[in-house]
């Protein structure tokens, strides 16, 4: 019988969640303390009432709560505790593997280069991975509404810091009338570079932004995808070249990509055979761990235990670690995941 201890117990993958969005508020009052930031509350239950994004009309008006994150982001010491946090947060959870996504150019405002903050939330992340055993990676994220030169210069500077840490390039940011196409140069340098792709889609926009995404910028993987379902034979390609759907049944909630979770078209995407996973975004906007959004999908659209046994391998087999690394994952998971049934 599933419940939600039973769910955190299980091993898991997060493959679609933002540094951004899962400071801990109390870790924001301290930063936001240390360099004379001025919260909406300095006490971090209020703070963190404050954060849980419940009242936004559209994806818009969620970005805006990340404008308090990142001026708190604008040093080396600052961007390494909070990777760091998060793997801990990630291993209370049972998360094994974390990849984590952030757009280094946000941290450079006050004076930082791209590569010191990628060097910084490796630090994080690396130390994390030591002291709580979990597999970290970076994904970095270009936004859609930087100038492409800028996506074609982080494109250049995640492949060449692939030995920080850096497994995979991702688009994001406002989605509405900003095709992803228009970044190619810069996803055919993370192609020719080795980096996995990963490209925010199908959320704001539809089936047509997922398209571009696979076509122009190379993605194996799609993050949202939820209005993927308007194009049957977009549906089916990505179905039949197992391209992962990283699912985030809050954060869509909250964004109003679907009106209630018992619409959400992850359930048929699984039922038409899609590679679907589970994920949580932002753990501070969303309110959210990955055990929570695994629970909603048992609550609210009845996945069964097996089901939930199958997303959570999806994300083990289809992240951005080397194949032998997965294939060893997927055999010990497996094995836990028997045992606990």
């Amino acid at each position: 019988m599933l419940t939600p201890d039973l769910l955190r117990r299980l091993p898991k993958a997060e493959l679609h969640v933002h540094l951004d969005g899962s400071l801990r508020p109390r870790t924001m009052v301290e930063l936001a303390r240390a360099v004379r930031v001025e919260l909406p509350s300095r006490d971090p239950e209020s703070l963190r009432r404050h954060m849980l994004v419940d009242d936004a009309a559209d994806l818009g008006e969620y970005l805006r709560r990340f404008d308090l994150t990142i001026v708190l982001l604008q040093t080396p010491e600052a961007i390494e505790r909070v990777a760091y946090e998060m793997v801990e947060d990630a291993a209370r959870d049972q998360v094994r593997l974390l990849e984590v996504r952030y757009c280094p150019e946000l941290s450079t405002r006050g004076g930082l280069s791209v590569d010191q903050v990628i060097a910084a939330e490796w630090r994080g992340l690396s130390r994390g991975a030591r002291d709580f055993g979990v597999r970290t990676g970076i994904i970095n994220c270009s936004l859609r509404h930087f100038d492409p030169a800028v996506s074609l210069r982080l494109a250049g500077q995640s492949v060449a810091n692939r030995s920080h840490g850096v497994v995979g390039f991702d688009l994001a940011g406002g989605e509405q009338g900003r095709p992803p196409g228009m970044h190619r140069a810069a996803f055919d340098v993370a192609l020719a570079g080795g980096l996995g792709i990963t490209v925010h889609a199908g959320e704001a926009a539809g089936a047509d932004s997922v398209a571009d995404a696979i076509r122009s910028c190379h993605a194996n993987r799609i993050g949202h995808g939820t209005r993927l379902f308007e194009d049957a034979v977009l549906q089916d390609y990505v179905r039949d070249r197992r391209i992962l759907i990283e699912t985030n049944l809050s954060s869509n909630l909250q964004t109003g990509a679907v009106a209630r979770l018992a619409d959400h078209p992850v359930r048929r995407y699984y039922d038409a055979g899609l590679n679907v996973t589970l994920c949580s975004d932002s753990w501070l906007m969303s309110g959210t761990t990955l055990s929570h959004e695994y629970w909603l999908a048992h609550t609210e659209l009845g996945f069964s235990r097996e089901e939930i046994d199958r997303m959570i391998l999806n994300a083990f087999a289809s992240s951005f670690l080397p194949w032998p690394d997965r294939q060893a994952l997927l055999t010990e998971v497996s094995a836990e995941l028997e045992a606990t049934r």
